[in-house]
């Protein structure tokens, strides 16, 4: 093979690779657009009381979570707009799931009041610290918050297929968005900037030496 024709195939590789890469782009920053898209669409159906659609479609929204998340992997796709967009993909549909679950469970939440009460707090104190020190919402998606981020979703699911709601999980996922929270909350004390994807603790003292 002569040298020209290998850099020919070299160059053919590579633009291969840069549209395969664009195109993944494209497709996972649309699943995250969906997200975005579909939240007020559900909080429609749930007022207006289509409940079985509004049920699906939630775990749609969830599910894509799972998808651009396993293909950003793949594909090594990351960039700050994406990091952002998930951000707030994730954060509607968690959030469109809450008020699914005091309109439709509000016993449930009334017998559990101290414990929500604990994670707007813990919400609250991580959103604020972070627009002192950052001036922004954080965008750490530790492991911690995509372990949380799985419980949530799956806990948020079947509480609108069953009769009555897992204990089990419920605690689970509670106990790791806490555990989560609190992370955020001293990685924002360690890290001076603002940064994106921290996996952990660790990692956030790793990026400060």
């Amino acid at each position: 093979m002569s040298h020209e024709t290998a850099l020919r195939i070299c160059y053919f590789n590579n633009s291969v690779k840069t549209k395969t890469h664009k195109q993944a782009w494209y497709v996972i920053n649309g699943i995250t657009l969906y997200r975005i898209i579909a939240a007020p669409i559900l909080l429609v159906l749930l007022f207006t009381k289509q409940y079985d659609i509004f049920k699906w479609l939630l775990g749609v929204s969830f599910f894509t979570d799972l998808i651009d998340g396993y293909l950003a992997r793949k594909f090594k796709v990351t960039s700050i707009l994406g990091t952002k967009l998930d951000s707030i993909g994730d954060d509607l549909t968690v959030l469109v799931g809450l008020i699914a679950l005091f309109v439709l469970k509000l016993e449930f939440i009334k017998q559990h009041v101290i414990i929500f009460i604990i994670l707007l707090v813990l919400f609250l104190v991580q959103t604020t610290y972070a627009f002192i020190s950052y001036k922004k919402m954080t965008n750490f998606h530790t492991y911690l918050a995509k372990i949380a981020a799985v419980l949530q979703g799956v806990f948020l699911i079947l509480v609108f297929f069953t009769q009555e709601p897992s204990f089990i999980l419920f605690y689970a996922a509670t106990i790791v968005t806490m555990l989560e929270l609190i992370e955020e909350i001293i990685l924002i004390r360690l890290l001076p900037e603002w940064q994106a994807n921290v996996k952990g603790i660790y990692w956030g003292l790793k990026n400060k030496e």
